[in-house]
């Protein structure tokens, strides 16, 4: 029964892959990428995204392209975002990679599975605390977690090869983040307040250190906020 259950999940993973690649040819427009990395979309076929939502759901749920609650009022995002953000990181693999806002831990286990290290911060004690687990669960060894504020970024283990911010910033990129940044780095960043509307960014830190940014695609995250401050 097992192996059985595997199995099926192993489909609805690769008819995942399939849905991902579909739309990635619808939005092409806007994001300027009809085909994904191969490397973006084996780790979608690898990560096991039923472990990573609450209540084991059926595959049916677990592997929709659609995003899912996992609690406290945060979602597991749609598996087509989860893909285009890595794509728009253009991960070649040897990277170090910060992620910022860890959630469920699904987001960070596809960045696992092609960057070298991945520095993951989560304000939610308990989201951290199940991620944790379920990464485990899952056997990376990659992945480096702490319950912080995200908003200040992970100074300790700076400069990075690319940063992830998986909650929208109302105005500004903080300014810890593109410090951290590596010169030659790329960000990808959702800016927008929390209940107008919002554009998936791209961040270019060139050599001199100057940060530029462009928008991709208009899209709806949850608020990045401070610790100390309402969600």
């Amino acid at each position: 029964m097992a192996n059985n259950t595997e199995m099926n999940h192993k489909a609805e993973r690769i008819a995942l892959t399939r849905a991902i690649e579909h739309e990635a040819s619808e939005t092409a427009a806007w994001t300027g990428r009809t085909t994904f990395n191969a490397r973006v979309i084996r780790a979608i076929a690898e990560v096991p995204r039923h472990l990573f939502i609450p209540g084991a759901p059926p595959p049916g749920i677990a592997y929709a392209n659609r995003p899912q609650p996992i609690g406290l009022g945060q979602t597991i995002s749609q598996p087509y975002i989860v893909a285009l953000m890595t794509e728009l990181l253009d991960l070649n693999g040897g990277e170090k990679v910060l992620e910022i806002g860890t959630g469920s831990g699904y987001q960070t286990a596809v960045l696992a599975e092609i960057a070298d290290e991945v520095y993951s911060v989560e304000r939610f004690a308990d989201l951290a605390a199940s991620a944790r687990a379920t990464l485990a669960k899952c056997g990376y060894s990659n992945i480096h977690m702490s319950c912080s504020d995200g908003t200040q970024g992970w100074a300790e283990h700076a400069p990075y090869d690319a940063i992830m911010v998986t909650a929208a910033a109302d105005g500004a990129v903080p300014h810890a983040l593109i410090e951290q940044l590596k010169p030659g780095g790329r960000m990808v960043i959702p800016l927008g307040p929390r209940h107008g509307p919002q554009m998936l960014t791209v961040g270019l830190k060139d050599q001199t250190g100057r940060f530029t940014k462009h928008p991709v695609l208009p899209v709806s995250f949850v608020p990045l906020v401070s610790l100390g401050k309402e969600g």
